[in-house]
């Protein structure tokens, strides 16, 4: 190139950086993009139910939780795919109904759903491919075998345990680094806080996705003074007494809100929070000494305490402080907006049923209208939310809700609009048909 060229040329390169690209976005995959892909993470409540946390004026004070509320956007009507552990971390991980999976009970030894196939495309996978860092810290329960571990799924490091829940402090047999079993003593919640803010701080330039799998709040009910030494003996009568749970669960949940802000000060201190994403959910509702308020029932339910959980999305600079949302949002959703954001295509082959909520994380827009699906069959039958309506089938038992003036689902609508039942009816058989695992 001669002299004459040069001055043009860096014209040229400072227009098109200032104001063509304004226009026409460039999406690089370099580290060194001037709009870097962002970090992800994920915080997993196990069993948290709405009315337990004081982001939604419930009895537990989370003050690490307000903060991230306050700085973020607050979700008022977020749901797990499912009422309980597996299908909805099969969701979440995949973008796709838990039926497609054929995962839609508890994964569990004496049942009939060994795993998650190393075969589905999942978020770790899909963002593995893409260059990103992948981790997951805490509870897995989507397979024990070797060939279902995370390690097989598209995360580069997994410290965790494998099953639904284990003691909160004697897990030496069943805590697993990687795919080989390790003895990393303490108590769980601070094990999986501290295993996040040493991936943070040890994070290379390349973006990273982790998933911070909390056990809190799940059964058994410990706090981190509930060592071997200090336990007593429960009597039966008392096992799943509130009275003894709730201050249990309380101090629980007040240690992983410890944890969150731990992490977030690790962000902070690493000078990184500003181009990281941080999205906090549970995997259904409370159970035992929860609260769903002012929900109707809670795990192992498809009323809204079932299934409609606390939600947080976090991401200075990006996510206006202080805001909320009404809109229909699901936990299957986090995909394809994670997708989004790293410039990820996905294949038409596997495409997702949830859809991206970006326009809601960063301008507080609403999404296309949609129906949504809860199954969980035979046991509980198929839940729908159509716009307000709700409906609840298992066999003939048919329940309509319209939730902009029942929110407790306390009056069942389905004998007076017998045309909304056949409506929605029809589409949950064909919804069957289409989830159906080929």
């Amino acid at each position: 190139m001669i002299k004459s060229e040069i001055r043009p040329m860096r014209w040229l390169m400072s227009f098109l950086a200032s104001g063509v690209a304004t226009i026409f976005p460039i999406h690089q995959n370099s580290g060194n993009d001037a709009s870097p892909r962002p970090n992800i993470i994920v915080i997993l409540a196990d069993d948290l139910g709405t009315g337990d946390t004081s982001v939604y004026g419930g009895w537990v004070k989370t003050p690490h939780l307000e903060q991230l509320a306050a700085e973020g956007l607050l979700f008022k009507d977020f749901h797990a795919n499912s009422s309980v552990c597996s299908p909805t971390r099969a969701a979440f991980l995949t973008g796709r109904y838990q039926q497609r999976v054929g995962i839609v009970d508890v994964v569990a030894r004496h049942l009939d759903t060994p795993g998650l196939d190393p075969n589905e495309s999942t978020i770790p996978s899909l963002l593995k491919k893409a260059g990103y860092q992948t981790a997951l810290f805490g509870k897995w329960h989507l397979g024990t075998e070797p060939k279902f571990n995370p390690i097989h799924h598209g995360f580069d490091q997994f410290r965790g345990y494998l099953d639904g829940y284990v003691d909160y402090h004697l897990h030496q047999r069943t805590w697993m680094n990687g795919l080989a079993n390790e003895d990393q003593k303490g108590y769980t919640t601070h094990l999986i806080t501290r295993n996040a803010i040493e991936f943070i701080n040890q994070a290379r330039n390349e973006p990273f996705f982790m998933m911070v799998s909390h056990e809190a709040v799940h059964l058994p009910f410990q706090t981190p003074d509930d060592t071997a030494e200090n336990r007593k003996p429960i009597p039966k009568s008392e096992r799943w007494s509130r009275t003894r749970i709730r201050p249990k669960y309380k101090v629980m949940l007040e240690e992983m809100d410890k944890g969150i802000g731990e992490i977030i000060n690790a962000l902070k201190q690493k000078k990184i929070a500003n181009n990281t994403l941080v999205f906090f959910f549970s995997d259904n509702g409370a159970i035992g000494a929860g609260s769903n308020s002012p929900f109707r029932g809670g795990k192992f339910s498809h009323f809204e305490g079932g299934h409609r959980v606390p939600a947080i999305a976090w991401w200075p600079g990006k996510i206006k402080p202080g805001q909320q949302t009404d809109q229909l949002i699901m936990a299957m959703d986090l995909l394809p907006t994670f997708a989004e954001l790293a410039n990820v295509d996905l294949s038409p082959q596997r495409r997702p049923d949830g859809v991206s909520i970006g326009k809601v994380l960063f301008e507080n827009k609403s999404l296309p209208e949609r129906p949504v699906f809860f199954g969980y069959e035979p046991k509980l039958g198929t839940a729908m939310r159509d716009g307000d309506w709700k409906m609840i089938i298992k066999s003939e038992d048919v329940q309509l809700f319209d939730l902009s003036k029942d929110i407790g689902e306390k009056i069942n609508l389905a004998n007076q609009f017998p045309k909304i039942v056949r409506q929605m009816r029809a589409k949950i058989d064909n919804w069957k048909k289409t989830v159906a695992p080929r």
